[in-house]
């Protein structure tokens, strides 16, 4: 099956994959930066008190550098960014990808790269209840629940507008594939159906919908048939054929199950010469018997006061 799922999705290959970014901790450099600050605020101080006691104007040298300082310690906070549990960071310079951070708490990276949020939580999307039709035509409601996980953050980024709304609709659509692929009720013929092998499908529906969103950079956990069932208009008329059907299979047990208890009965009353029957008393005996065994009402029984033959 994998093998056909290939060959009927065809997605392009990333021309972008996840690499992880130059970036250290972020505390040092917290700590840095104040100290840069610190030391350029002090500078220009000193440079002002230090005319003023000289009654001369303050050395631009020294102003400047105190400036400098500030910016210095502007940038270094500037550097600074959090990572929670459960999401990355994915840092663009200058429009290029230059790698993802993943490492939670506090970081620091090149100040002049942008950072965007990527959460690499496990979520679900369930589906619409959606109506199609079944490998043999009849309209049916699907509906199914996927697990899935972003693997790849320059993946989900780059390669798609929006993954989320990208893993949606691709999912719907592998739902509406494995729909029509097969019928909802194999009727006793071979084969695989949506109904009577849950297990088979689930499994091929997680397949192609992992081949439809690989190029986002997703992962797909587990994914479930949440809702199956015929569509109201045809869901009475199919109630009745497997309500037929099952009669017809219970009365093949009642038939088989009364031909046995009468084949017993002729061999014990053989067996044990409790009378002796012709062919057409065992005929009429037989008859009798599965009237009783195989009727759908009790009996009343009819007391015989003359011969066997009378």
């Amino acid at each position: 099956m994998s093998a056909t799922i290939e060959t009927t999705v065809h997605m392009p290959a990333p021309a972008v994959r996840e690499k992880h970014a130059r970036e250290i901790a972020g505390l040092p450099m917290f700590f840095a930066g104040l100290a840069v600050a610190a030391v350029g605020v002090g500078m220009i101080i000193n440079g002002i008190r230090t005319a003023e006691a000289n009654g001369t104007e303050p050395s631009p040298g020294l102003l400047i550098a105190g400036v400098l300082a500030l910016l210095a310690a502007v940038l270094i906070m500037k550097g600074l960014f959090t990572v929670a549990p459960g999401e990355a960071r994915v840092l663009q310079f200058l429009g290029r990808y230059v790698g993802t951070v993943r490492t939670d708490g506090l970081r620091w990276a090149n100040p002049f790269t942008t950072r965007q949020k990527i959460s690499t939580r496990i979520r679900n999307h369930e589906t619409q209840a959606l109506k199609v039709n079944d490998a043999d035509g009849n309209p049916i409601e699907i509906a199914a629940v996927v697990v899935w996980q972003v693997e790849d953050t320059a993946r989900a980024r780059f390669e798609v507008d929006d993954f989320v709304r990208f893993v949606g609709i691709q999912t719907e659509t592998a739902v509406r594939h494995i729909a029509t692929s097969y019928p909802y009720d194999n009727h006793e013929v071979t084969g695989l159906s949506l109904r009577e092998n849950a297990d088979e499908i689930t499994e091929t529906l997680a397949i192609e919908i992992s081949a439809r969103v690989q190029s986002a950079g997703v992962k797909v956990i587990e994914s479930r048939l949440t809702h199956l069932a015929y569509a109201p208009e045809i869901a009475q008329a199919m109630l009745q054929r497997q309500q037929a059907g099952a009669v017809v299979a219970a009365r093949t047990r009642i038939v088989e199950g009364a031909v046995g208890m009468v084949e017993l009965a002729l061999q014990r009353l053989a067996e044990q010469d409790v009378v002796e029957l012709d062919e057409e008393r065992k005929a009429a005996m037989v008859s009798n018997l599965l009237v009783v065994l195989c009727g759908d009402r009790s009996t009343q029984p009819v007391v015989n006061a003359g011969s066997l033959y009378t």
